[in-house]
């Protein structure tokens, strides 16, 4: 079994990781901004499942410090790297966002380097392949770029697109030999751990919670974070996945927004009492995205139903992803147990 460095290791898919690695036997050493944060992540993590308390430990490192990363990397077989920053829409200087990205990825990259580590396997985004193309009849793949200005590429997507092809040519230039390769979900969904929802899972949430209107006419492709997970922890080991850009996705069309409230209503009832059934036009849309830079990607989309190749998912890492549904269901029933969804 091997030593694993988990980024970022408070955060959504991070738990999920480090969960999974820690069944496979494997050690964990996780990353925080703070170690005041210790004790409250190591609860969640017990409360999700966690039993081998003793092979997970915490350092503190902060992406936008030198200090830390050295002594978090010594002793490591692979580095698994979460951790970045999360704005969607508007901000006030995008630097708070893409500097932390891309400047905290090349931190780690270097210290891995310098450490001897084989592999370091990067969270990226779909947001750094298929958005601000307009709306093209296209099936994405991880040969596509998002431009940085298209119509709906936001300071998070640009932070994405940015941190990446930073990774990329470092380990071009300057890795002496270190592998990489990069995992690009789409928008992730599942169970969420302890009193945080990140993401996607806010529709979810949102939608439980009577806080949307209605939906607009637009369409996510959904992965589960127990597959993102499971792709992080085999990309480590699989052997074609070296130097490869990964996207996961569940194979499936992406689904109408309205479709989850649909879903959550008929699976969990009562508890989808406040989940809207109403649509809400695309001019109304449109006119928001005038006033609100949250709406602007959302208008950009309006109809658009994205297509994605998981091919390099199934060939390269052998995973074959939960349906939407399923995801759906699981961060549905997760917050009203967690007491988020009332």
């Amino acid at each position: 079994m091997s030593n694993v460095l988990v980024t970022g290791g408070s955060g959504f898919i991070a738990g999920h990781v480090i969960t999974q690695l820690l069944d496979q036997g494997h050690s964990v050493r996780a990353t925080l901004r703070s170690l005041r944060t210790e004790n409250v992540v190591r609860s969640v993590l017990r409360e999700a499942g966690v039993t081998r308390d003793e092979a997970l430990t915490f350092v503190e490192a902060d992406l936008m410090s030198d200090s830390g990363w050295a002594a978090a990397v010594a002793g490591m077989d692979h580095v698994i790297h979460l951790a970045s920053p999360i704005h969607t829409g508007k901000v006030k200087d995008e630097n708070d966002v893409i500097a932390p990205a891309r400047e905290g990825a090349l931190r780690v990259l270097r210290a891995a380097r310098d450490a001897g580590i084989g592999r370091v396997v990067l969270t990226s985004a779909f947001h750094a392949v298929g958005f601000g193309h307009g709306k093209i009849d296209h099936v994405f793949t991880e040969d596509d770029w998002s431009p940085l200005n298209g119509p709906g590429v936001d300071a998070y997507g640009r932070s994405k697109i940015l941190a990446e092809r930073a990774a990329w040519d470092f380990v071009k230039r300057e890795g002496r030999g270190m592998e990489l390769t990069t995992i690009l979900p789409v928008a992730v969904m599942g169970p969420i751990m302890g009193s945080e929802v990140s993401g996607a899972n806010h529709i979810v949430q949102r939608s439980l919670n009577g806080q949307m209107p209605g939906y607009p006419n637009m369409f996510v492709p959904v992965v589960d974070v127990r597959d993102v997970a499971a792709a992080h922890i085999a990309a480590l080991t699989a052997e074609g996945a070296a130097g490869q850009r990964i996207l996961i996705d569940n194979g499936e069309p992406a689904i109408a927004m309205k479709q989850i409230g649909v879903i959550l209503r008929e699976e969990l009832g009562a508890d989808a009492s406040k989940v809207p059934t109403r649509s809400i036009p695309d001019f109304v849309v449109r006119i928001a995205s005038l006033f609100s830079d949250e709406f602007k990607p959302v208008a950009a989309d309006l109809g658009y139903v994205k297509r994605v190749s998981d091919a390099k998912l199934r060939d390269l890492l052998g995973i074959r992803p939960r349906p939407s549904r399923e995801a759906i269901v699981a961060a549905g029933r997760s917050m009203v147990a967690s007491g988020l969804a009332q």
